[in-house]
């Protein structure tokens, strides 16, 4: 099975394929998408898209998951986030993909047990668990990729194995 992560962001979106056999993981790719600040929010969401289903469309994953929207301080960041983050939806969901989204949190505590990691214990884990060689980079494709992982880990095993397409 393949469940592409990703860490959705309007200047930069990270995603993460990892391929899932029994109890092998392997890291398929990594990486983000960027665009451009200056470039107008409807041009940006468009590229976005693009890019996602080009990359959607390379990749065929049979999965995704999706780090939940959180409101932080900045209120414009959180705005520009959730916009990225309904065009990601979207796209996936255009390709028939089941959606699963997970808290910041959520990944943490699957990944090291304790909500509260930070960035640098995350991409240990995240190295380790794929038998990576170093810490992925940059640090949003390192958060895709640890989000896949959750998925991997807390989706129910039932559903995983009858999961036809």
């Amino acid at each position: 099975m393949f469940v592409l992560g990703i860490d959705p962001g309007l200047s930069t979106l990270g995603y993460g394929v990892v391929e899932s056999r029994g109890h092998k993981l392997r890291a398929v790719a990594a990486g983000v998408i960027r665009t451009a600040p200056g470039t107008p929010i409807g041009e940006r969401l468009v590229e976005l898209h693009r890019d996602l289903d080009d990359l959607i469309g390379e990749h065929q994953p049979d999965e995704a998951a999706v780090e939940q929207v959180f409101v932080n301080r900045n209120l414009q960041t959180a705005t520009s986030v959730g916009r990225a983050s309904g065009v990601v939806l979207l796209t996936l969901a255009q390709h028939r993909l089941h959606i699963a989204e997970y808290s910041p949190s959520a990944v943490k505590r699957a990944l090291t047990g304790y909500g509260k990691a930070d960035k640098t214990q995350m991409q240990k884990v995240v190295a380790m668990r794929l038998g990576l060689p170093e810490i992925p980079s940059p640090a949003d494709a390192a958060d895709a990729l640890a989000i896949a992982l959750c998925h991997i880990q807390s989706a129910p095993a039932e559903r995983l194995a009858g999961r036809t397409g």
